[in-house]
Order: structure tokens, then sequence, then C-alpha cells
């Protein structure tokens, strides 16, 4: 078979095009390379095509060797699916604008897509709310869920940092290219799931930067690889509340945590609530809304609690503390401490709260 992934790349390569014009001219041509070589008079028959959109297409590939957008991404080690890929995610394909292609980190053998929950809300999550979230998703502690968020600040962080402690699977989907992370605070996240939880999916090109209109337009992959949005915080107007009217838009089912009505970022919750959106109060509120049952994994090789990593784990369940504090208390060195700690959050015995903390996991 013929190896088209040059032509999906050098699509992806022209950010300005879009997923609608991608897609329109390769259903019309029915072949990636056979639209990116088209005639100018061949695509001024696309319907719903502007011949500004046109021209515009026809100037930016004169510059590009399709061969060499092919190697820059493999000399990059960044695995990426195109829309004709088998292991393209079929509930992706069934919105109206999917990414085209789609560049990832990790391995998504790890993910059983359909059985994935996204989770949105306010990057200014309070923390009543992340301590609310963090009990809902370990309650579905080493089932085959897999979480959906965007890995930015707050509640994304929260729910990833949930999933990787409760031995579940875990996708991030990121507003900007693989050359860049952000927020930088994630950096650790995104090593977590790229090794170990998951799969980090960006539609952009690598060198594409985290700008603000990104993030929004993003949001459409969040919901739509999604059979159901948990909302966990989220005001009027909001990227969340973005998700949640694609969510409905794309018929998938909308939830939302409830949060304190004084609290200007439960207002749209509240708003959806009374719109019709499922209230979650816990775990089997998912569940019961999505017509889910457990079904086990295989669980993790246990962690062996003994030694040096038994005191540890007493110094914080003792009372959540830092690594100043379990330095004070015991005799190791940092690199050490660092390797100990992080075996522990894979293992989902403990986790890190947003002030740096570490805490017993629920």
């Amino acid at each position: 078979m013929e190896n088209l992934a040059e032509y999906w790349l050098s699509f992806a390569y022209i950010e300005q095009l879009g997923s609608v014009f991608i897609k329109m001219v390769f259903d019309y041509f029915g072949s990636p390379k056979a639209a990116w070589c088209a005639a100018p008079d061949e695509l001024y028959l696309i319907e719903n095509l502007t011949r500004k959109q046109i021209d515009y297409f026809i100037s930016a590939r004169k510059n590009i060797v399709p061969e060499e957008r092919l190697d820059f991404i493999l000399n990059k080690g960044i695995k990426f699916i195109n829309y004709t890929d088998p292991d393209y995610p079929a509930l992706l394909k069934q919105i109206p604008n999917p990414p085209m292609t789609l560049f990832y980190k990790g391995d998504l053998s790890r993910c059983n897509f359909n059985r994935t929950l996204s989770v949105v809300g306010s990057r200014k999550a309070s923390e009543s709310a992340k301590l609310n979230l963090a009990k809902i998703i370990s309650g579905l502690k080493n089932t085959d869920v897999c979480i959906v968020s965007g890995l930015a600040a707050g509640i994304d962080t929260c729910a990833h940092k949930a999933a990787v402690n409760n031995n579940l699977s875990t996708i991030g989907v990121i507003g900007s290219g693989f050359d860049f992370v952000y927020p930088a605070s994630n950096r650790d996240l995104y090593r977590k799931i790229e090794e170990h939880s998951g799969v980090i999916f960006s539609e952009y090109w690598p060198t594409e930067r985290p700008i603000t209109w990104h993030f929004p337009h993003r949001n459409r992959i969040v919901s739509g690889l999604s059979r159901g949005t948990l909302v966990a915080e989220a005001a009027l107007k909001s990227g969340a509340i973005i998700t949640a009217n694609l969510c409905l838009e794309q018929n998938r089912e909308l939830m939302c945590m409830p949060g304190q009505i004084t609290n200007p970022n439960t207002e749209g919750i509240y708003k959806l609530l009374k719109n019709g959106a499922a209230l979650v109060t816990d775990t089997q509120d998912i569940l019961d809304t999505m017509g889910w049952t457990f079904q086990k994994q295989q669980e993790q090789e246990s962690f062996q609690i003994d030694g040096i990593e038994k005191e540890i784990f007493e110094i914080i369940s003792a009372g959540d503390c830092d690594l100043d504090d379990i330095l004070s208390k015991k005799n190791i060195e940092y690199a050490e401490l660092i390797t100990i700690l992080t075996g522990m959050e894979l293992s989902g015995l403990i986790m890190q709260t947003a002030g740096g903390k570490y805490t017993v996991c629920p």
C-alpha cells in the first residue's frame, strides 16, 4: 500500500488551513496525495471553499516538500495517526471537524477508547473541588475507564494526577506542539503519562506555541474523545463551559459536580444542572449516568512497603508534608527521596496536593 503519511503531515504543517478545509479536500479527492497535488482548477470546483482559502493553500504548498515534513517528525521521535488509520479513535471521527492528523506521545494500547470520561474545569479551582474530584476518580481505581483532560492547571491537572495515582489510563490533549510543555509545572506529569499511564495528543505541529485560541479549539477533541464529560468547576464564561456545550452538540453525556454556591466558579455548574446535566456527587453517579459496570484491569505489581519506604509512608500518613519536611526527619539523599516518592505515586499510595505537599491517597 502506498505510504501517504508525508501528505497528511504536509497538510498539518499549514496550521492556517484548519481541519475543516483539509477534510473537505480529502473527501472530494479521496486521497491526501490527490488533494495535495490537485490542480487549481480542480480545487476551485469544491463547494463551500472560498477562492481565498484555495489560493492560500496553493501558495503555501509551493514551499513544502512532503518528504521533508515526514523526516522532520520522524527525527523528533513523535508518533502520529491520521484520519484513515485503523487506530484513529472512532468516537473522534463522529464530530463535525475532527483533526485529520494527531501527533502523540505514549502508548495507544494503554487506553480503552470505548470507556472514556473527560474531566474539565477551572484553572483556578478551589481546594475543595480538587479534593472532591480526586475522591470521585479514586472510586474508579483499577478499572478500564480512561480519563481525558487538557493538561492545564487546576482541574485538568487534578484529574490526570488522580488517574495516575489510581492505576487508570489517561489522555491529555494539549494546546501546543510537543516542543512546549504548558504549564511548565506539569513537566513531571507529562512524563508520567507518556511513560506509564496513557497518551498525550496534539493536533499542532511540534513548533506551534501555546497561544490563546488553541485551547478552546482543542476542547472539541477533549469532548470528542469521550463518551461523557464531567464538569468539576466552571464560571459562566469559561473553557469548561465551551467543552460542556461541545459535549451536548456531539450528543454525549454531560455531568456536573456541585460546589459552594457563593463561589463564582460554580455559576456555570448550576446553570448546566438547571438545563439538565446529570448531578455527580460520587463515583456511582458517573457509572449510573454512563451505564458502565466495572471491568477490573490486571493489578500493577505490588509496591513493597518496607525499610526506608515504609518510614517515609508513615511520615506522610501522620500529616501532609513537603520534601523539606521529610528530609528534616529522615537522613536520605534528595535524589533517592524523589525516586521513592515517584514510585509511591505511581503505585497509588500517595499524591501531591496543589500546594506541593504529599498526602496519602483516599
